[in-house]
C-alpha cells in the first residue's frame, strides 16, 4: 500500500471517530462509571464497569452520529462545526447512518447480553432523546430546547448506577437532577458566545429569540439551581463534608462566570464560563467519587 493511500486510510479512522463525539462521550463515561462506584459499598463488579460503560459509550457514539447528519446543514453555517466529517462530504450521510445503526445494536446487545435489561432500555431512551427528539425536534422548535432536551444528556450516571444495581434508587436520580440543573447554563454560555452564527443557521436558541440578557439572567437562576441541587448528596446523606466543601466552592466559581455574564463585567466571558462549566461538572464527580471512597 501506497504511502498515500495509508495516509487516506488513517484520515478516514480519524473522521469516524470524530463523528462519536469522543470528547462527549468520554465525560458521559466518567460520569457513568462514577454512578457506578456510587452505587455500591465496596468495588464495582468487573464485568458491569467493562460492559455496561461499552455498551454505553457505543450507544452514546450513535446518537452523536446521527447528530452529525441531521445537523449536516447547520454545521455547515457555524464555524465550530463547519469541519466536520458529514457537514464538508468526506462522509456521506448513508455511510454515517449505517455506522450509527452498527454501533448502537452492538451496545444494546452488549448491554442486553452482558449488564441487564432495564440499562439497555434505559439507554436506548436516551439515545432516542438526544437523537431524535432533541436534534430531530426541540432544537428547531423551542428556545428551550436544551431545558427539555437536556435529560437524555443527564441519563448517564443512572445508566452507570442501573448497571450494578438492575434497579431505580432515589440517590441515583439525584445524580441525574445534577446535570439536568447543570445543562442550561452550561450551554446558554455557548449559544451567548455563538448568537449570530445560530441566528444564521435559523436555530431558536434563547440568546436569539429573547436576547443575551434574557439569557445570560436564565443562566444565572439555573446556576442557583445547580448549587442548591449540588447540595443534595449531603443533605440526604449521600455524601460527606469533603464533597460538600468542594462543591460549594466550585459552585461559587460558576456563580461567579454566571454574574460576569449578566454584567458583562468580564471579557469573554461566555466562552470562558462555558468551558469553566466542562471542568466543574468533572471535578464535582471526582468530588462524589472521592467522598465515597473515604466513608
Amino acid at each position: 500500500m501506497s504511502q498515500e493511500n495509508t495516509l487516506t486510510l488513517r484520515a478516514g479512522w480519524r473522521d469516524y471517530l470524530e463523528l462519536c463525539k469522543p470528547r462527549v462521550v468520554a465525560l458521559m463515561i466518567l460520569t457513568a462509571i462514577i454512578g457506578m462506584c456510587l452505587a455500591t459499598a465496596t468495588w464495582v463488579p468487573l464485568s458491569a464497569l467493562i460492559f455496561g460503560n461499552l455498551g454505553i459509550a457505543l450507544c452514546a457514539g450513535s446518537a452523536a452520529v446521527i447528530n452529525h447528519v441531521v445537523d449536516s446543514r447547520i454545521d455547515q453555517i457555524m464555524a465550530r462545526t463547519r469541519n466536520r466529517p458529514v457537514a464538508t462530504g468526506r462522509v456521506d450521510s448513508r455511510s454515517a447512518l449505517l455506522f450509527s445503526l452498527a454501533l448502537g445494536v452492538s451496545g444494546m446487545a452488549i448491554l442486553l447480553v452482558m449488564v441487564n435489561a432495564l440499562t439497555a432500555w434505559l439507554t436506548l431512551a436516551s439515545l432516542v432523546g438526544y437523537a431524535v427528539i432533541y436534534t430531530g425536534v426541540l432544537k428547531r422548535a423551542t428556545p428551550q430546547n436544551i431545558v427539555i432536551g437536556g435529560l437524555a444528556g443527564a441519563a448517564p450516571p443512572l445508566l452507570g448506577w442501573t448497571a450494578v444495581t438492575g434497579h431505580f434508587e432515589p440517590d441515583a436520580l439525584l445524580l441525574v437532577l445534577i446535570i439536568f440543573a447543570w445543562t442550561p447554563p452550561h450551554f446558554w454560555a455557548l449559544a451567548i458566545h455563538r448568537k449570530e452564527e445560530y441566528a444564521k443557521a435559523d436555530i431558536p436558541m434563547l440568546p436569539v429569540t429573547h436576547g443575551e440578557s434574557y439569557a445570560a439572567l436564565h443562566s444565572l437562576l439555573y446556576t442557583l439551581v445547580l448549587l442548591a441541587v449540588s447540595a443534595l448528596p449531603f443533605v440526604t446523606g449521600m455524601s460527606g463534608i469533603v464533597y460538600l466543601v468542594g462543591a460549594m466552592i466550585l459552585g461559587g466559581r460558576f456563580l461567579y462566570w454566571s454574574i460576569a455574564l449578566l454584567r458583562k463585567s468580564r471579557p469573554h466571558a461566555a466562552i470562558k464560563m462555558f468551558k469553566f462549566s466542562i471542568t466543574y461538572l468533572m471535578l464535582l464527580f471526582v468530588l462524589l467519587l472521592v467522598d465515597h471512597y473515604m466513608l
